[in-house]
């Protein structure tokens, strides 16, 4: 029997982040992945090629020098799907080479198969070759991941009517599309396709989208999406998605139809446990296939077992992932873990971009703290302009008891870079202080923050001599 201290089951952000933290700590480590080549869903469906894929098409539509050249303006112009496909292969061709070689040089090792438990320290193998294997664990750590839903009355045919997998795989660009769920991935794939000129119609059940994200940064978002003709329909429920003289026919359940050429079915994901036989190891998944686990440790209820990753839920992040599968690693073989930070920054790679951390105004509210907010324009900054940036904003909530900045919220270009300035300060508990008082780089769209500052603190008002003197004698 093959025997190890701690087996991972999958290979992506936190699979492979556990498995290598691990191996430093010296331990005997084995990676399964059922899939041809490592890296999971985020390499191969999810992250890497939805992110790849946004970027091929800003450049090759020009999307960016538009506000210079008008919205005719395109650097290609016909666009294929062949075109946006060249670069994604590309990319995780490198994404897999580097991670090959962070598993060898590691002395990780890997065995290629669908695994399932026997007990909780023994897990049965059926490798791609047929053959089967047993191995024996101290402890496992389940990042399996999630995978499309898929509800039973949506005729899936992997070519005009698809999921957020299969939309990889499309042989041509549409004219027209429909978005079945708002939420990060529906909206992700929404305004891509609106970049490359297909006309997109959003329809949500809820009468509002991405509720985590502070509300005004999502009214500004909306009106970016509206402006450039996406409609978006909130509050209405698909009853019926049909084919007809070859076009896609959605009914909603107020009686209104709508047609496109192609529709993405993106509500939701499922915690790909089916197949782990998850009775035997005395865990139960809940109905959407994820795993309770404890916040802090990442240990199942089970205690040789843990899950990290997409399939423990929210924020279901490729970044949390990582240090979610590091810390379970940690606790697994005995070492000591940090708990996982207060504040990190959640990035939703739509166009534009939005990018938070910290608190919204709305919990702010909640919770009765007194506050003062800073907003920011990018084109208030002389960056902004020379990119011909006419939307973006950034916005900070201070506290006007200590002055702490208490969240940061970024829509536009560059926010998921732009906020990691905001995460320093939040996590370093820096006040309003440090924006006013601080030089940045000019020109920069990080300077929004010096101006956001500045527009919090005139309300303010200036901190008053003594206290600074009392804060320095403390």
């Amino acid at each position: 029997m093959n025997q190890y201290d701690f087996v991972v089951i999958g290979s992506g952000p936190a699979g492979r982040r556990a498995a290598i933290q691990a191996a430093k700590l010296e331990k005997k480590v084995l990676v399964i992945e059922k899939g041809t080549r490592v890296g999971g869903v985020s390499v191969h469906t999810g992250t890497i090629p939805s992110k790849t894929l946004r970027e091929t098409a800003l450049n090759l539509t020009g999307w960016r020098e538009r506000g210079f050249y008008g919205r005719s303006y395109r650097v290609k112009q016909e666009i294929s799907a062949d075109d946006l496909r060249r670069r994604l292969l590309i990319t995780l061709d490198h994404e897999v080479e580097v991670l090959e070689h962070q598993f060898s040089r590691n002395r990780v090792h890997q065995m290629r198969g669908t695994a399932h438990f026997i007990d909780a320290h023994t897990l049965e193998v059926v490798k791609d070759d047929g053959e089967v294997v047993h191995v024996q664990a101290k402890s496992v750590l389940l990042a399996v991941g999630t995978r499309p839903f898929k509800p039973s009355h949506i005729p899936f045919d992997g070519v005009s009517i698809i999921d957020s997998d299969e939309i990889l795989e499309i042989r041509e660009l549409p004219r027209s599309m429909i978005v079945i769920g708002a939420g990060v991935i529906g909206i992700e794939y929404a305004t891509i396709f609106s970049a490359l000129d297909t006309v997109v119609t959003v329809v949500e059940p809820r009468d509002t989208m991405l509720d985590f994200i502070d509300k005004e940064i999502v009214e500004d978002f909306t009106y970016q999406l509206r402006d450039r003709n996406m409609k978006l329909i909130f509050g209405q429920t698909v009853e019926d998605v049909a084919k007809a003289d070859g076009k896609c026919r959605v009914t909603l359940k107020n009686g209104r139809v709508l047609t496109s050429e192609m529709v993405l079915f993106a509500a939701g994901r499922v915690g790909a446990t089916d197949t782990l036989n998850l009775q035997a190891a005395g865990l139960e998944a809940d109905n959407r296939g994820r795993l309770k686990v404890n916040p802090d440790t990442f240990q199942t209820s089970v205690p040789s077992i843990y899950a990290a990753g997409d399939v423990v839920g929210f924020p279901s992040l490729a970044s949390t992932s990582m240090e979610q599968g590091r810390i379970a690693a940690r606790h697994a073989v005995g070492a000591p873990a940090h708990e996982p930070p207060q504040y990190f920054p959640y990035g939703i790679y739509a166009v534009p971009e939005i990018s938070t951390c910290g608190l919204t105004e709305e919990e702010v509210i909640q919770r009765g703290i007194p506050y003062e907010t800073g907003i920011a324009h990018f084109r208030e900054t002389s960056r902004g302009h020379i990119m011909g940036l006419d939307s973006g904003m950034l916005k900070m909530i201070f506290s006007l008891k200590t002055r702490r900045l208490l969240g940061v919220h970024i829509v536009g270009e560059g926010a998921t870079e732009l906020v990691h300035i905001g995460q320093a300060v939040l996590n370093l508990k820096g006040t309003v202080e440090y924006f006013v008082e601080n030089t940045f780089n000019y020109p920069t769209l990080a300077e929004a923050y010096k101006i956001a500052g500045l527009d919090a603190w005139n309300r303010m008002g200036e901190l008053k001599v003594e206290k600074v003197e009392r804060r320095a004698a403390e």
